[in-house]
């Protein structure tokens, strides 16, 4: 059946015929929609169920390769130390020494994924961290920043900051409708966050610390800046960047994670009958009836009698020993404020001579 056209006299339109619209039933329109839901639900699960294997598998993967590292690669001595090192020290070990790398694991992807969600104008197929951003929890984000706020060395805490503003989307915007408001606002802000930070900056410059007065002060300002969206134009080669800068900077962070010692550095006295002694630098794997075992820190295994042991002291690693001579308020910035609050319930001890 076809339709014919109507002509209206004086109509300058007269004589164009109209294309028919395509018709499409409802139950069509009906199973399109259905789809495209159905697709967008299974594109958040797997993107959450990628997260969070990243998120459990990682550290477990880090903790067998501390073994074997902390092992020398030796066979023998990796399933001596899987023997005795149980998977709650194991555990404990890794948050200790790993929870501030974590954190900046995630503190990172929830920044950059949601300033590239914020710019993704509607994209088909959003950055990998924005599909992560969108299907987190935002209470996990939150202890994700905690974990960083009470992990973070001092020093590297303004770092939070903009981080904080571009993954919560905090925009100048939202502090003030006035814009001569707003600056008053933040320059009361920054004012007092640089009153706090006066005595620091002062000893940092006659020492010559650039980098530590660059740390304390640029962070703060780059905050007013990070909140997306970005040009649709730079989002993708942006989102491509930043994630593989992302997995290469955490890469070259974790080497150091995985050759930290799971157990404790001490210096062993070892001496026999004779009045002769001999101090063994190691950690101490397991103590039984008749031996201490003890991983040499030079490698090797060395089984000691244990009523040859005359005595054991706790030593700090090289990596303990401060690099800078600055202090906030009483806190070292090379400490995390879980480590300063730590330092006043227990001063630092003498270092013994013995683990020099």
């Amino acid at each position: 059946m076809s339709t014919a056209a109507t002509t209206v006299p004086g109509d300058p339109d007269a004589g164009v015929r109209t294309p028919p619209v395509p018709f499409e039933p409802t139950e069509n329109r009906a199973a399109t929609g259905e789809r495209s839901g159905w697709e967008q639900a299974e594109r958040r699960a797997r993107a959450s169920q990628s997260f969070w294997t990243a998120v459990v598998g990682v550290p477990a993967i880090f903790s067998v390769l501390r073994l074997g590292v902390e092992a020398g690669g030796e066979l023998q001595t990796t399933l001596l130390l899987v023997a005795n090192v149980g998977p709650i020290n194991l555990l404990a070990g890794f948050l200790t020494t790993a929870a501030r790398l974590l954190a900046t694991a995630l503190v990172a992807v929830f920044a950059l994924g949601a300033v590239l969600g914020a710019s993704g104008g509607g994209a088909a197929r959003p950055p990998l961290f924005a599909r992560w951003v969108e299907v987190t929890p935002i209470w996990f984000v939150a202890a994700s920043f905690l974990m960083a706020l009470v992990t973070w060395p001092l020093l590297y805490l303004p770092l939070l900051v903009p981080a904080a503003f571009a993954a919560f989307q905090v925009r100048p915007e939202r502090l003030h409708e006035q814009p001569v408001a707003r600056v008053l606002v933040v320059a009361a802000v920054f004012g007092g966050y640089l009153f706090l930070l006066v005595p620091t900056l002062r000893d940092a410059w006659r020492q010559g610390e650039a980098l530590a007065i660059v740390l304390l002060v640029v962070p703060p300002l780059l905050a007013l800046f990070v909140a997306g969206p970005l040009p649709g134009v730079v989002v993708r080669p942006l989102a491509t960047l930043t994630q593989l800068a992302v997995l290469v900077v955490l890469v070259w962070a974790a080497l150091p994670v995985i050759s930290t010692p799971v157990l404790p550095l001490t210096v062993t006295t070892v001496g026999d009958g004779s009045g002769a002694s001999e101090d063994v630098r190691g950690h101490v794997v397991t103590t039984d009836d008749v031996n201490m075992v003890i991983l040499q820190e030079r490698g090797g295994v060395r089984y000691v009698p244990v009523d040859q042991v005359r005595g054991q002291v706790l030593c700090p690693s090289e990596e303990e020993l401060p690099r800078h001579r600055l202090r906030i308020h009483d806190f070292h910035v090379e400490d995390s404020l879980l480590e300063g609050l730590g330092r006043r319930v227990r001063p630092v001890h003498r270092v013994d001579a013995a683990c020099r």
